[in-house]
């Protein structure tokens, strides 16, 4: 079905926008762009208050010692964090080359990831909305290494083609989020590596485990992918050491293989936790640098269905 012809010039303005955004970003000096980050952030997390009672509650929720002053740094932190991403995102393709990444990463569990990646098996490589994940994935792509990562499309078709490029242009391959389950079983067939992001809310039907001490639902698939192919899974993150853009640690959280016969993998909800329970870590290390504007304990459990025989 066409768009309404409002709706596609909506999304063309948007894009125009957007691009030309992106081009004085990538015409600025990078220490400029982290003053504009800087000052910013306090802006959108105080005065323009976006999602600023999600922010907030869930911060309460995963940290509920804290004093409203230390969640407000949080917030603002979070804002100078998602601002600097965008920079680098713009700015990734001529600072990060195969000669010089090393000026800008450290690589923790080199050995280990290097590894697992090179198995002739599948491979399911997980992160969450934490660090710079879209670097990480950026990143595997500049190693040389095939990524399949699923992700869901953006309802502007003209930035979602935009970004798609971005996502790709180093290899990295982008199958749409939803009726991708056909293609992630070929890939997988194939002894492929998978790329998920292992934090979204899956409603009421989905696998619920432990995050910060309260119940949240993460998705089936997941688990399913890797358990139904016996395909190890890395847990990866990319965490900012400082303030400064392209300043990152990549690192290996954890790797669980279903044929080692671990409790890890012993079942989709002990797998679905074990990487909970991973990104929960990574977090707690660098809080201001998880998506807190994420509705991430949404709903309840679904009420299991008890079947009554007749009398």
């Amino acid at each position: 079905m066409s768009r309404p012809v409002v709706t596609q010039v909506a999304d063309f303005m948007t894009y125009v926008a957007v691009r030309v955004l992106i081009c004085i970003v990538q015409a600025m000096p990078r220490s400029s762009c982290e003053r504009f980050a800087r000052s910013w952030s306090d802006f959108l997390a105080n005065r323009v208050k976006i999602r600023r009672r999600v922010v907030r509650d869930n911060l309460r929720i995963a940290f509920p010692d804290w004093s409203n002053e230390r969640c407000r740094d949080v917030a603002r932190g979070m804002w100078e964090h998602l601002l600097l991403m965008v920079v680098e995102i713009a700015h990734a393709p001529r600072v990060i080359q195969k000669t010089t990444w090393r000026r800008h990463l450290r690589i923790e569990g080199m050995e280990a990831m290097v590894r697992t990646l090179w198995l002739d098996r599948p491979k399911v490589i997980l992160s969450g909305h934490f660090g710079n994940f879209e670097l990480a994935a950026y990143l595997f792509g500049v190693f040389g290494f095939r990524i399949f990562s699923v992700a869901r499309e953006l309802d502007n078709p003209l930035l979602d083609e935009f970004v798609t490029r971005f996502r790709e242009s180093r290899g990295q391959k982008i199958l749409p989020k939803r009726g991708s389950a056909p293609d992630v079983a070929i890939v997988l067939e194939e002894n492929g590596a998978i790329g998920l992001l292992g934090d979204q809310a899956a409603g009421p039907r989905g696998c619920w485990v432990q995050f910060f001490g309260r119940p949240a639902s993460v998705h089936k698939a997941i688990g399913v992918f890797a358990l139904s192919s016996n395909a190890p899974i890395m847990v990866c993150s990319a965490t900012r050491r400082s303030g400064r853009l392209f300043d990152y640690d990549l690192r290996l959280e954890g790797v669980a293989d279903p044929e080692a016969g671990t409790p890890e993998t012993a079942g989709l909800t002990a797998v679905s936790q074990w990487y909970t329970d991973l990104l929960e870590l990574a977090i707690r290390r660098a809080p201001p640098q998880y998506w807190w504007v994420h509705r991430r304990w949404r709903g309840k459990p679904a009420a299991a269905k008890v079947s009554r025989s007749a009398a």
